[in-house]
This record gives C-alpha cells, structure tokens and sequence, in this order.
C-alpha cells in the first residue's frame, strides 16, 4: 500500500476505483461555476479586505443591539476601550441583571494587566 499526495492535477489511475456512489453522481449543471479549490477558498480567508475600523465596529455593534432578536434573546453587545474586544452579555429580561459576560470581567482585567506587562516578563541581553 502507497500514500499519493492528491494533487488537483493528478489523473485518475486504472488501478483505483470509483469511490462509491460515484458513477451516479449528476452531471453539472452549464449554467453553474465550477466549486472553489482549496486553495482559492484560502485565498478569499486571507482576502485583501483590510480590518475595520473602530467606527464601523461601533456601529455594527449598535445595530446588532438595536435588532429585535439581539433584545428578544437578551443580548448586549459593546467594545471594551481598553483592549477594544467585543464583549457580549447576556441579560435577564425582567430584572435586567447580567446573567453572563464573555469574555468575563476577570479575563478582561488579565488581558489588561499583561499588556501593561510587555517586556517585563522576559529579559535579555545580548
């Protein structure tokens, strides 16, 4: 027994069967694209599309707290304006007590007592 790398490319060999169910499978469709490779889905992730700004997650992060299905369920979105990270609650309707914050108070606090801490940790000279 072999291992091939599967290559895009590479033929089928006479060896090989079809996998199972193949020979049924419907030809496609002429008015349809072809599905993306690997490789160009991986592209498209990385994309050229630069971040957000902070302007355009603030805003995005008041709509989603104005829709009704964001209230409906309980949820508050913000930014913390410290390590700007979302931060999401999750509310009980009658008494308006947040059941739940991710990521927590105590993380948020860790996450900004590290960024103070750049450098301190490790120490060397040359």
């Amino acid at each position: 027994m072999t291992i091939d790398s599967i290559s895009a490319a590479a033929p089928l060999r006479s060896t090989e069967r079809p996998v199972s169910g193949a020979e049924n499978v419907a030809p496609q469709s002429a008015g349809r694209a072809p599905a993306a490779t690997v490789l160009e889905t991986a592209a498209a992730v990385r994309g050229a599309e630069p971040a957000p700004t902070l302007e355009q997650v603030n805003q995005a992060v008041s709509d989603l707290n104005k829709s009704p299905l964001a209230k409906s369920q309980g949820l508050e979105f913000s930014i913390d304006n410290d390590s700007k990270r979302t931060i999401v609650k999750v509310i009980d309707q009658t008494t308006k007590e947040v059941l739940r914050q991710m990521p927590s108070p105590e993380a948020l606090q860790i996450a900004k007592a590290l960024d103070n801490t750049k450098g301190l940790l490790i120490s060397q000279t040359a």
